[in-house]
């Protein structure tokens, strides 16, 4: 089975606790005002993957010292079958790895409310251990860790995920929000992982620009 993603990155550190391997998957019909993702919009953009090579990743960075698999997009329920055959996956590597320990956990982001979810979306999530749900609301920022605005809710779905996310669901963010990874080539590109508070993205720019680094085509413009 093949999903179609935007991209892959480890170590993540801003998108859920500890070490982690991040998944973006491709496409995205909610298209929130704000996003700061809006290349992970069209569903036709990215790059076709097999799931089997995401697990073989989802691997690698187990034997890495993996904490966490956080899978975000994009919208990832718009691929419920996909999402559903890589947690699948996800969960029984992690438990091979766990050997008897708590093990890994594994997070979704959705922009879907919960009673929007349907019955191949709760299929698809199945295998998560936390999911973080509901529209990016530019409107009513948060310092809430991980989410984006107010009414986003994180919500531990398993053991596992009351355990690892039970310090974290009232908790607030200090420091920078943002993570940043360059891929060299020509024109250098830079992808910015996180959940920026209001005014980060721009305090980024500005700093790029005293530096002399001009961006082009960012993400969170129209």
């Amino acid at each position: 089975m093949k999903a179609r993603i935007s991209g892959t990155h480890f170590p993540l550190r801003t998108l859920g606790p500890g070490k982690r391997l991040g998944i973006w998957f491709q496409g995205c019909g909610l298209a929130c005002p704000g996003c700061m993702s809006r290349h992970t919009w069209e569903p036709g953009g990215g790059r076709a993957t097999d799931v089997s090579d995401l697990a073989r990743q989802w691997g690698e960075a187990l034997e890495k010292g993996a904490e966490g698999l956080t899978v975000s997009g994009g919208e990832p329920l718009d691929q419920a079958d996909a999402l559903d055959a890589l947690l699948t996956d996800a969960a029984r590597l992690r438990d091979r790895f766990a050997a008897g320990g708590e093990g890994a956990d594994l997070l979704v982001y959705t922009g879907y409310e919960p009673d929007e979810l349907t019955e191949s979306h709760h299929r698809a999530l199945r295998h998560a251990d936390a999911v973080i749900t509901g529209r990016f609301r530019v409107e009513r920022p948060t310092r809430l860790v991980w989410r984006g605005s107010a009414n986003q809710r994180l919500t531990p779905l398993t053991p596992r995920g009351g355990t690892r996310y039970a310090p974290h669901l009232s908790r607030e963010s200090t420091g920078s929000r943002l993570e940043v990874a360059v891929e060299a080539g020509s024109p250098v590109r830079v992808r910015v992982h996180g959940v920026p508070l209001r005014g980060e993205l721009r305090a980024f720019e500005k700093g790029l620009a005293e530096a002399g680094v001009t961006i082009k085509a960012p993400s969170w413009r129209a």
